[in-house]
């Protein structure tokens, strides 16, 4: 008999990412297997790591919020994970309360990352209302059911699996928002591109807080025409000014170029760490 997969996301039911596990699932015809809910990211990650799972999805970045830091944080934190695949979701996203009457709401709930979202629709309809993060955008339909006072921003499923009314729908920002999603295993291989890889993702720290010391790691794939889809800082958590980058490589066809670089790298980073090399998959179609 086929043992089942654990691929794990954050939880509950009725989130974006279960969504996006659900789609991922189904891709993956012929093999079973078994969503399981965590309540964080770094919870879900962590689980990988330590093999009570055996896949994670999770969210990387969003075209009005940028990257979703718990993920790269845990990403880097973590050893021997490795991104397997990547899909872009269409992100859209509704208001859920018990009145249509605007005015009466006095708190929003939703996750951080959908409450920016959401921010122009929210600043012009309910300007008046406070903005409480909650874990994920299903967690704050919970609060929703026990007032006419409260709204919350979340999935069109997951209002109708909370059987609760849909206000408004489409409010964000960006009409064609989207969140792109890893899915996530334990280290195989060193992670560096094959002649099926699209992207190669990695994080690493400077040897020294310098003037040129970004600027000889940059000239490395400008020498070599690789272009960065992707590049960002976020602290290292060691000390203040102390920064890590993140940065996303097109492989564009020339494995062994970018394979070449990144041996390269070793010599003007302190740290490297290579996330994964992936392909997109076709998943993100409404």
């Amino acid at each position: 008999m086929t043992q089942r997969q654990r691929l794990g996301y954050l939880g509950p039911v009725g989130t974006y990412s279960e969504e996006a596990a659900q789609r991922y699932a189904q891709w993956q015809q012929g093999e079973p297997i078994d969503l399981v809910p965590f309540s964080t990211i770094a919870g879900c990650l962590e689980a990988l790591a330590i093999a009570q799972l055996d896949l994670a999805l999770v969210p990387s970045e969003n075209s009005v919020e940028g990257s979703v830091n718990s993920t790269l944080d845990s990403l880097w934190r973590l050893d021997k994970l490795h991104i397997q695949y990547a899909f872009d979701l269409p992100i859209l996203h509704a208001f859920v309360a018990q009145t249509p009457r605007l005015e009466e709401i006095r708190t929003v709930y939703s996750h951080p990352q959908a409450l920016g979202q959401c921010q122009r629709w929210l600043q012009h309809m309910l300007p008046h209302a406070q903005q409480c993060p909650v874990a994920s955008t299903a967690d704050g339909l919970q609060y929703v059911a026990q007032s006419a006072t409260v709204g919350a921003i979340a999935s069109v499923r997951a209002a109708q699996l909370h059987q609760l009314p849909i206000v408004a729908t489409n409010i964000q920002d960006l009409a064609d928002n989207c969140t792109r999603f890893w899915v996530v295993s334990r280290q195989q291989g060193n992670g560096w591109p094959t002649t099926s890889s699209t992207h190669t993702s990695i994080a690493f720290s400077l040897k020294a807080n310098q003037p040129g010391a970004l600027l000889k790691v940059l000239q490395l794939f400008s020498d070599r025409q690789i272009n960065l889809s992707r590049i960002e800082s976020r602290p290292s958590k060691r000390a203040l000014g102390d920064y890590l980058f993140f940065v996303d490589l097109e492989v564009n066809g020339q494995p062994a170029i970018v394979a070449e670089c990144l041996e390269a790298l070793t010599a003007v980073t302190d740290v490297l760490k290579i996330f994964g090399s992936y392909q997109f998959l076709p998943l993100g179609a409404s």
